[in-house]
C-alpha cells in the first residue's frame, strides 16, 4: 500500500512521473510494484488539486493566454462503444490551461468536453482567480467568444489570435497539422494591446505537457486508462511546474516570479503535502 512506502521510495515514484516515465518503466527503476504506484499518484495528486485550488486565488496578473490539449482516456472517441460510454468516462478528453505570459504561472486548468459550455465554466474559474483586470488571448475558437463574456462581461481586454491555414504541399501526414499560411489578430472586448495579442506560450506549456507526461505522448500505449488518474497526473503536473521547475528564462519557479512562493518546492515537499492533506481530512 501506498502509506507503507518509504519517503525515499515516494521522492523517487513522484520523481520518475513528473519526468515523463510511464508507470511501468517506474515499477522497474524504483522497485514499487503498479498498484502502489497508482495509489500515491492518486493521493498525491489529491493533495496537489486542494493545494493549487486554496493557493492560487487573488493572482495578480497582466497577461492571460488560454488553449486546449487534446488527449483521450481508456480509447479514441471513435472506438467508444455505448457499452463503454455506459460504464466509464472514456474517449477525448480535452485540457484547457490558462498561463500567465509574464511569470509563465498557470492559474487554472480543467479537463472536459471541447465545448461551450466547459468553456465558460473553465474561464469562470480562471476570472474568480484574478485580482486584477487582464488582457486575455485565445485562439479563434467560437466556442470561447460567450464564455470570456459569460465570465468576464465587459471587464477584459480580449483578443483572438486566428491562424490562417493552408495545404501541405507534401501532402497529408499522420498528426502533421496543415501549414500555417499567417495569423490575423481579432480585437473583441475592451482594448488590448495589439503587441502582445499572443498565445505563444500556452502553446510551448502545452508542448511542455506532452514532453513531460507518459500520458500525453502520442502513438503510444501510455494512454490513461481512467479519467481518475489522468486528472491526478494533470494535478501533479502542474504542482511541479507551478512550484518545483525553475523556468530557464525566469530563473526562479513561476510561483516565485508571481509573488506565491518564497523557494524552490522539492519533490518532498510535494509529496508531504498528502499528510497535510490526511491531518485536514482527521
Amino acid at each position: 500500500m501506498a502509506n507503507v512506502i518509504s519517503m525515499e521510495k515516494k521522492i523517487a515514484v513522484i520523481s520518475a512521473l513528473v519526468e515523463g516515465c510511464s508507470v511501468r518503466s517506474t515499477v522497474r527503476m524504483t522497485g514499487v510494484s503498479k498498484g502502489a504506484i497508482l495509489r500515491l499518484l492518486e493521493s498525491v495528486g489529491a493533495a496537489c488539486s486542494e493545494y493549487l485550488d486554496a493557493t492560487l486565488r487573488n493572482v495578480p496578473a497582466k497577461r492571460i493566454q488560454v488553449d486546449e490539449i487534446w488527449s483521450f482516456v481508456g480509447c479514441k472517441q471513435k472506438n467508444v462503444t455505448p457499452e463503454i460510454a455506459a460504464d466509464r468516462i472514456a474517449g477525448d478528453a480535452w485540457t484547457f490551461v490558462a498561463i500567465e505570459a509574464q511569470t509563465k504561472l498557470v492559474i487554472s486548468w480543467m479537463v472536459g468536453r471541447r465545448d461551450a459550455g466547459f468553456a465558460s465554466e473553465f474561464l469562470q474559474d480562471v476570472a474568480g482567480r484574478l485580482s486584477n483586470r487582464v488582457q486575455l488571448t485565445t485562439d479563434g475558437h467560437k466556442m470561447y467568444l460567450n464564455a470570456v463574456i459569460d465570465a468576464f462581461a465587459d471587464q477584459i481586454d480580449y483578443a483572438q489570435l486566428v491562424k490562417i491555414y493552408g495545404a501541405d504541399p507534401e501532402g497529408a501526414r499522420t498528426y502533421s497539422p496543415a501549414q500555417c499560411l499567417g495569423i490575423k489578430r481579432e480585437f473583441v472586448l475592451g482594448n488590448p494591446d495589439a503587441e502582445h495579442i499572443s498565445t505563444s506560450y500556452v502553446e510551448r506549456q502545452n508542448l511542455n505537457l506532452r514532453m513531460q507526461n507518459r500520458r500525453f505522448t502520442r502513438l503510444t500505449n501510455a494512454f490513461s486508462k481512467k479519467i481518475e488518474n489522468h486528472i491526478h497526473s494533470l494535478a501533479l503536473f502542474h504542482m511541479h511546474h507551478n512550484f518545483a521547475r525553475i523556468h530557464q528564462t525566469l530563473r526562479v519557479t513561476p510561483a516565485m516570479a508571481a509573488g506565491i512562493s518564497q523557494h524552490v518546492w522539492s519533490i518532498q515537499e510535494i509529496v508531504a503535502l498528502t499528510m497535510q492533506s490526511e491531518q485536514l481530512a482527521a
